[in-house]
């Protein structure tokens, strides 16, 4: 791949552009908006002017429901030998494709499933996509060198490909991004109009549920219209657990000891539900979840703190497998959690102590 045109520069659009320029593919950028293709290529994702002629690659980075009509103008020109798609869902773009009469041979419709809180150009890097699942979902009519250019693509931004339908994947987003997105927003929706003194005792755990709930309103909107149908049914399903929930917990109310252990039972089989589903999300590099264990230290609000940790773990030989970061509230400290492998707990421990480090029991 040559060239590409990316046509709509909002975070998606401009982290691929950045990520093709970086690595030698002339970049043209297209938005309804120019100012924004602008601010793109100010940002290096490529040059805003238009293409003399037919590019290797068109990549339509648009909302779902104008995916359609941006992809038919863009093969009714002729801008492109293949073009294709990075919406978040992808049954419903190809069918109005097909509505519109158009050969499908040089499309492919794909996904990368990656993504920030942020929007914008602004908010776009080029390494966004590094490690991540990139779907893609060819068709019987999909021409194969239009597939090869959809995994050049993939491999330029160092991202993983994955093939799938375009209506399995639809379910399967529904299941894993669009109806967590949603709880996630009604979690967060009932600190609304709480206490403050009880939005001042918020740990690390409702920050976790409700991090994906900060999104641009607007972008999710465009997405769930489009898949409203599978994101529907998985949430009738929630709804249920919900209603069992809310009925295990009254049970515990109860002054009838009978009705307690109902209650009782009704909850654990909630949360062992919960750890069976947990261990099945994929753990680093997307291999099987890893059991690690946790150092919890004690650092200051400063300059340096984190990485005067990190530099410490590698002088002990320790890799940290992973890391959190909680907060005190009120105050110019916090926790940092960082999990490593159990053999490496005790040595890790130790290394940090005898650096002078305040270690959480």
């Amino acid at each position: 791949m040559r060239t590409a045109l990316v046509i709509g520069t909002g975070l998606i659009g401009t982290s691929a552009a950045l990520a093709l320029s970086g690595r030698g593919v002339t970049v043209h950028l297209a938005d309804h908006d120019p100012e924004q293709a602008h601010t793109a290529a100010a940002l290096g994702a490529g040059t805003d002017d238009a293409p003399e002629g037919p590019v290797d690659l068109a990549i339509v980075a648009v909302p779902p429901a104008h995916v359609a009509a941006t992809l038919a103008d863009a093969m009714r020109r002729g801008a492109a030998r293949g073009y294709l798609d990075v919406a978040s869902v992808k049954g419903g773009p190809r069918r109005d494709l097909e509505a519109l009469g158009l050969d499908l041979s040089a499309y492919i419709g794909t996904h990368p499933m990656s993504g920030r809180e942020k929007s914008g150009p602004l908010a776009a890097t080029g390494d966004l996509f590094e490690g991540r699942p990139w779907v893609l979902t060819p068709t019987r009519e999909t021409d194969t060198e239009v597939l090869n250019l959809a995994l050049e693509l993939v491999a330029l931004c160092r991202a993983v490909p994955v093939v799938m339908d375009a209506d399995s994947h639809d379910r399967a987003v529904a299941l894993v991004s669009h109806m967590p997105h949603l709880v996630s927003s009604m979690v967060a929706a009932r600190l609304e109009h709480a206490e403050e003194t009880a939005v001042r005792l918020c740990g690390q755990g409702i920050r976790d549920v409700t991090r994906i709930a900060a999104s641009d309103p607007r972008m999710w909107i465009d997405i769930l219209s489009a898949n409203p149908g599978p994101v529907a049914d998985l949430l009738a399903d929630v709804a249920t657990d919900l209603d069992e929930t809310v009925q295990a917990l009254r049970a515990l109310q109860s002054s009838d000891e009978a009705k307690r252990r109902e209650g009782v039972t009704g909850i654990q089989g909630m949360l062992r539900r919960g750890n069976s589903g947990q261990i099945r999300v994929p753990g680093k590099h997307g291999a099987a979840p890893a059991q690690y264990e946790s150092v919890v230290v004690l650092i200051n609000d400063q300059p340096g703190q984190l990485a005067r940790i990190f530099a410490d773990a590698g002088m002990a030989g320790v890799n940290i497998e992973d890391v959190r970061i909680e907060h005190a509230t009120g105050q110019q400290a916090g926790l940092v959690e960082l999990m490593v492998e159990p053999k490496a707990a005790p040595v890790l421990t130790a290394a940090l102590r005898e650096r002078g480090w305040a270690i959480r029991q």
